[in-house]
């Protein structure tokens, strides 16, 4: 199960870094969503590598094969199986780390747990993995067209870079229109220097993925050990190089009093909602109609460009400097990883509390 995500909804998918292929089957996706091929390639370009001068220098296409469950386009409710081939891999930059640990990667934990590791760019804990997830979101994102969700990510903050507006007060729309995938342009052009000048100098820097769901119908999720908010959070965790979560107000929300935060309820035409929002769309672990949003931190990339002092197999003292292409900011081409993500979820709870897909 190690493989497998969701529980209605359910990706599993397979393959490594430097294999021949990634893929995946998706299980529990609702019959008669209408397929739209170009949308779901599309979300694989915005995490494609080699799309920029900020990204890795691999060049892979990333096109992707439908292989079943898919009917005169449309879903037919059977799984859904798909593969992505891997064709620009140098595999020889990597001769010299093979029987040494890289601090801060999973060459020692791997290594511990199998008693071997693929050294290959990573093999099955590299982030190349994650394009499965982009197949699977995409699917999931036409599914919730259906019932009026929108998804929504983008860059918040590259290292001490941030944006301080709330969400509401930015175009999210524009952060497709630069490389950073910033909504505020000249922030985009600071976080661009930084990662530029990050990269010059062979070191990497985190930051964080601001998301939105807009569109969550009430009543998802689960009371006790099924929250939203904690699945949410699981998913997110799940991603490469994640190494926090908060929804709402967050960690902010132990700063001030209860008088200060509670979300009042209001009677807008009939329709009883939140004059305020810090509980960020779910209360009780159950969504409650308001907007679901959540910041994701990404650690710097663990690859460095530059010497560094390890340890071998054998335990002995090595060095090392690392070879081949590597990403100095994580941040811009995980943001469609993080709505993938979100919207498996969203999907998967949905259909948890469903009998029948509403369309």
């Amino acid at each position: 199960m190690s493989n497998t995500f969701g529980n209605i909804f359910r990706l599993t998918s397979f393959g490594e870094s430097h294999g021949e292929a990634i893929g995946g089957i998706i299980d529990g996706m609702p019959a008669g969503i209408e397929i739209d091929d170009a949308f779901v390639q599309n979300e694989l370009q915005r995490r494609r590598p080699g799309q920029s001068k900020l990204t890795t220098g691999r060049q892979e296409s990333d096109r992707v094969e439908l292989l079943s469950g898919i009917f005169e386009g449309k879903s037919t409710g059977c799984p859904i199986g798909f593969m992505i081939h891997n064709t620009h891999q140098y595999s020889k930059d990597y001769d010299n780390i093979q029987h040494l640990f890289r601090p801060s990667h999973a060459d020692f934990t791997y290594y511990k747990k199998y008693g071997l590791r693929d050294f290959r760019g990573g093999g099955r804990s590299s982030a190349r993995v994650t394009i499965a997830r982009c197949v699977a979101g995409a699917l999931a994102k036409l599914a919730l067209r259906q019932i009026g969700v929108e998804i929504l990510a983008y860059t918040s903050q590259i290292g001490t870079l941030a944006l301080q507006n709330d969400y509401r007060l930015y175009d999210l729309a524009q952060a497709e229109e630069n490389p950073v995938r910033c909504p505020d342009k000249q922030m985009a052009r600071e976080m661009e220097n930084l990662i530029l000048s990050v990269k010059e100098a062979g070191d990497t820097v985190g930051g964080v993925v601001t998301c939105v769901v807009k569109g969550c119908p009430a009543g998802l999720g689960e009371p006790e050990f099924g929250k939203l908010h904690a699945a949410l959070g699981s998913a997110m965790l799940s991603i490469n190089a994640v190494k926090g979560f908060e929804y709402g107000l967050g960690f902010e929300s132990a700063r001030g009093r209860g008088s200060e935060q509670n979300d009042v309820f209001v009677n807008e035409n009939g329709n009883i909602k939140t004059s305020t929002n810090n509980s960020g769309g779910i209360q009780g672990g159950i969504s409650n109609g308001a907007d679901i949003y959540f910041r994701v931190a990404f650690k710097p990339v663990a690859t460095l460009l530059r010497h560094q002092d390890t340890l071998n197999t054998d335990g002995l003292p090595a060095a090392f400097t690392t070879q081949g292409r590597h990403d100095p900011c994580a941040v811009p081409r995980a943001v469609p990883i993080v709505e993938a993500m979100a919207a498996m979820t969203i999907l998967d709870f949905y259909l948890l509390g469903k009998t029948t897909f509403i369309r």
